[in-house]
């Protein structure tokens, strides 16, 4: 039994170390040595790239060009999306479900707060960091966890605040900074008071699913939670993005003079950026570019706690994984602290 227990202790190390491995070169390769040439370029020329949303000006609807967008959001995304996807498949086959669930399975603000730092290095958008939301679950990690790693992949994004700071200001920066991390270590804290008794998790039946599992091939659990993840997420993900390019003229109006910079115009702005989807920062030329149509700073602020945190995609993605009322709850509190941000936006800057 002794020798049994203690191959089983190194063969979870081998799996944590092999996870790490895999979710750093694909990082690196896909997030980090590009963001590092993005911040100098956003340091020397005082951009990140042209608006996803550059033909918002003159453009009509048409499924053209709802195609158009889907292909330019996809194209923008898919290398991050597929590294989603597996490391949310291989969370789910290589992490010890017991170690998991002490760190993250507790409805515990320690528990909230681990999940938040330890989503800040990923730095993804909200679409592909909504599979590892899936893993942790499907890992027993509580609700406030989940949604900490979920929301602070593109809320405290550290790459996209630095963009920020060059390309913005810095006051566009300190608001997303806060918004950020209240919606990560708060909004996901606060959720967990929206499910019972997730803190009452059987520990020697996690350890016996894990012995059970390890008696399969790796490939084959692999393998079957990977179909799974892609059956689920990828139909809904691709017909969401087509029919938001399809609406994205009427989800964002043009507005000129007086509205542009009212009440009305944060309210539409902070909904409308809560249900569009986005690639990572790319927040930040779509700002831009309404800014420089008039926009006021008061929306543009609303848009930028509300673009990047959640999507009607990365919902429906995770639909399957939390309680309906904990997502509405995600997505009202989003909506509110994105009129929030528009509010202080509005006065300040």
């Amino acid at each position: 039994m002794h020798l049994a227990s203690s191959a089983s202790k190194k063969r979870a190390v081998w799996f944590t170390v092999l996870f790490l491995v895999v979710a750093i070169l694909g990082l690196s390769y896909i997030k980090w040595w590009p963001y590092y040439q993005k911040t100098i370029l956003a340091a020397t020329t005082h951009t990140i790239g042209s608006s996803i949303l550059a033909d918002q000006v003159s453009g009509t609807f048409t499924w053209k060009g709802a195609y158009t967008y889907a292909i330019t959001y996809f194209t923008a995304v898919w290398k991050a999306a597929v590294l989603g996807i597996v490391l949310g498949s291989l969370l789910q086959v290589l992490l010890p479900s017991k170690w998991l669930w002490k760190v993250l399975g507790k409805t515990s603000f320690g528990s909230t707060a681990a999940a938040g730092i330890a989503s800040m290095p990923g730095m993804m958008c909200t679409c592909c960091a909504a599979p590892m939301a899936v893993g942790l679950r499907k890992k027993n990690a509580s609700v406030g966890a989940s949604l900490a790693f979920w929301l602070g992949n593109p809320a405290i994004n550290p790459a996209t605040l630095v963009f920020m700071a060059f390309v913005l200001s810095w006051k566009f920066t300190l608001i997303r900074l806060v918004g950020g991390l209240l919606l990560t270590f708060g909004v996901s804290y606060l959720a967990n008071k929206l499910v019972k008794d997730t803190d009452k998790v059987d520990v020697d039946e996690l350890v016996e699913t894990d012995e059970e599992s390890e008696n399969r091939p790796f490939m084959v659990r692999w393998l079957k939670s990977i179909g799974t993840m892609v059956l689920y997420v990828v139909p809904a993900y691709v017909l969401s993005v087509l029919l938001l390019g399809a609406a994205r003229f009427w989800i964002f109006p043009n507005m000129s003079g007086a509205m542009a910079d009212s009440l009305i115009a944060i309210i539409i702005f902070a909904i409308a950026g809560m249900l569009f989807v986005i690639p990572t920062a790319a927040e930040i030329p779509i700002i831009q570019t309404f800014l420089a149509m008039g926009l006021g700073g008061g929306p543009a602020a609303a848009l930028l706690i509300t673009l990047p945190s959640v999507s009607l995609p990365s919902l429906l993605i995770v639909a399957r994984s939390f309680p309906a009322r904990v997502l509405v709850f995600v997505a009202g509190s989003v909506v509110g602290l994105g009129i929030l941000s528009g509010l202080i936006g509005w006065i300040w800057l």
